[in-house]
């Protein structure tokens, strides 16, 4: 029965991607309501506006008819009001009041009727607009939630086994794009990962299927041995304690690997020169032990990343420089900085290394000679590389001319990944 890596149940699958699609309708629909809200108040606010104008105006009429008197003299204008043959009847004082009184309440009623007349019209403009504009907002609304949409659709069909597509959302820099793009950065961090721990899996399982048959072909004889002795266990159990020390130290390379490829949490400062001397000083007695000439020229280096990867960096490349050597030969490591960057040579003498295989050599579990049986497991060099790339670093290898093996590495300038937001990684026991 194969295993899944998000065991999750059917229904909850299902419930989860019925609540993915309806969420943009509810987005959708609730950006048409503000929208519709936001002009429907806004109009109502503007027909107040325009009513409180219109009925605080007056308007009166008044004719005015100015006579000059004779040169030299003038009289006040009069007001003349004219009810056709009668005016004389009608032009005393009474009657123009009362008609006047009359035209005023006429001028009120028309004035009245025009701001009714103008308020009806109104309403029934912004009852119509404010249906387009509810339509307007539910298609611009649309339109604006489509490419959210569309990377609901791509998450969706995203799984463990097709983690490395992306959503590449095309277009001007928007929130929505720096959302897609956060979301393609999370993907391929969990990618990654997914691939870092596979690759563990599968690892391990292939170099521990060996030293596992063993302790059980050792624990077996001594079951089968009718007659067994203390130096027969005594053998046996130190084999078994030998098998048990090389399992530890694969176990600890795969770990390392893991984690490294995994990339970097929060770079730090690092000093590449005190750790390239603590590596020396502690491989020195084992390189006198072999007869081999160890010489290091350290100058003042530092960087930007984590300090137990590259002091592991430094040892993996001495005890490979160590490791695989021959007799009287020696191993060369260059610490210093070159135009701004730290960078790190090591080269060793040794076997004869064909060009087309350094590269493999750089790969889990590669080794030019894998019939000898000195307790490694070809990780070293591939733990160098993930090492490198996780700190943005550019690795050159070469066969020596001499033999052996000369690997230069550069790092990067401090700023240039201080200001980087690297992959994610675990953290290491320290």
């Amino acid at each position: 029965m194969p295993v899944r890596l998000f065991p999750f149940p059917a229904d909850v699958l299902g419930r989860a991607r019925a609540a993915a699609l309806l969420k943009p309708r509810k987005v959708r629909m609730r950006l048409t309501l503000l929208y519709g809200a936001l002009f429907i108040v806004s109009g109502t606010v503007l027909l107040a506006v325009t009513y409180l104008l219109v009925a605080g105006t007056t308007t009166s009429l008044i004719l005015i008819d100015g006579t000059r008197d004779a040169p030299g003299g003038s009289r006040p204008p009069q007001v003349h009001h004219y009810m056709g043959d009668d005016a004389g009847a009608a032009g005393s004082p009474g009657n123009i009041d009362r008609q006047a009184e009359a035209l005023h309440q006429q001028a009120e009623h028309t004035h009245q009727a025009m701001i009714d007349n103008l308020m009806f019209n109104a309403v029934i403009a912004l009852a119509i607009t404010s249906v387009v504009s509810i339509w307007l907002g539910w298609v611009v609304a649309g339109r604006v939630l489509r490419p959210l949409r569309s990377m609901t659709t791509t998450i969706q069909r995203i799984t463990a086994r097709n983690v490395h597509e992306r959503l590449a959302v095309e277009g001007p820099r928007d929130e929505l794009k720096d959302l897609a793009d956060t979301v393609d950065g999370l993907l391929g961090r969990l990618e990654t990962a997914l691939d870092s721990h596979k690759r563990f899996v599968a690892n391990a399982a292939h170099e521990l299927r060996t030293p596992l048959t063993l302790e059980h072909a050792l624990l077996e004889e001594s079951l089968i041995d009718r007659d067994p002795t203390v130096d027969t266990f005594r053998t046996n159990f130190e084999r078994l304690l030998a098998i048990s020390k090389q399992q530890g130290r694969l176990l600890e390379a795969l770990l390392f690997l893991s984690t490294s490829e995994r990339g970097l949490d929060r770079p730090e400062p690092v000093d590449l020169a005190a750790l390239a001397d603590e590596a020396v000083q502690a491989v020195r007695p084992a390189a006198d032990r072999r007869g081999l000439r160890l010489d290091a020229r350290v100058a003042p280096a530092c960087l930007e990343g984590d300090p137990v990867l590259v002091g592991r960096l430094v040892a993996n490349l001495l005890d490979n420089a160590l490791s695989y050597n021959v007799p009287d030969g020696r191993v060369d490591l260059t610490v210093g900085t070159r135009g701004g960057r730290a960078f790190l040579t090591a080269a060793n003498t040794g076997q004869q290394v064909p060009e087309d295989q350094v590269d493999r050599l750089f790969h889990p579990f590669q080794r030019l000679d894998r019939s000898a049986d000195d307790g490694h497991h070809g990780l070293g060099l591939s733990i160098v590389r993930s090492i490198v790339d996780a700190h943005g670093a550019a690795l050159t290898a070469r066969a020596g001319t001499d033999g052996g093996l000369v690997v230069d590495i550069v790092f990067p300038e401090r700023h240039q990944l201080s200001g980087k937001h690297p992959k994610m990684a675990g953290t290491l026991p320290r």
